[in-house]
Order: structure tokens, then sequence, then C-alpha cells
């Protein structure tokens, strides 16, 4: 893990909102918008997008970067793109910065 590419990746309201929703998603998006898959796979960028109230665009950047520093996890299925939260990072950042920082 690349603390500071993780905390980069952070550092933005709407990522960690987004973080937020992922952590329990039947709490923050409608049985409309979350499938049998959502488990599994997440759920889908246009679906956070309309929850951020922002572009399709601008949210899938979000979630690349935060991908690329390895705090979601993207699953491609069809034309869609899901995402859903890396606990294994987010618990070992939480040791991390308890230990460390």
């Amino acid at each position: 893990m690349e603390l500071l590419e993780v905390i980069k990746s952070l550092s933005n309201e709407t990522r960690l909102n987004i973080l937020k929703w992922l952590k329990d998603p039947f709490a923050y998006f409608t049985a409309e918008e979350l499938g049998e898959e959502t488990n599994e796979l997440g759920v889908c960028v246009s679906d956070i997008a309309k929850k951020a109230g922002m572009s399709v665009p601008t949210v899938s950047d979000y979630l690349k970067t935060m991908s690329a520093a390895g705090i979601v996890i993207a699953t491609r299925k069809g034309q869609w793109t899901y995402y859903k939260r890396n606990e294994k990072l987010i618990q070992d950042l939480a040791t991390l910065i308890k230990n460390e920082l």
C-alpha cells in the first residue's frame, strides 16, 4: 500500500462520501439502484454519480483514482463498471494510522 496515494485518493469530500456510501450501499441507495449482485460486485458508477449529484465522467475519474490507490475494487460487467470497498486495504490503513502515525 502506498500510504500517500491512498490519502491523496481520499482528499476530496465526494470521494470520502463515496467510501461511506459503499460501506453500506443498502442504507444509501434505493432498491431499484441495487441488484442481487451488489454484495459481490458493488454499486454501478451511474448510481454513484446520481447519488453524488455529479456527472458520470467526473465520478468515474474519482473512482479510477481511488481504484488506482487500491481503496476500491472495480468490476466490469458488460458495459457497466461496479465499485466496492477494498476492506482489507481499509483495515490495513486503519492499523497503520493507529500504530505509526
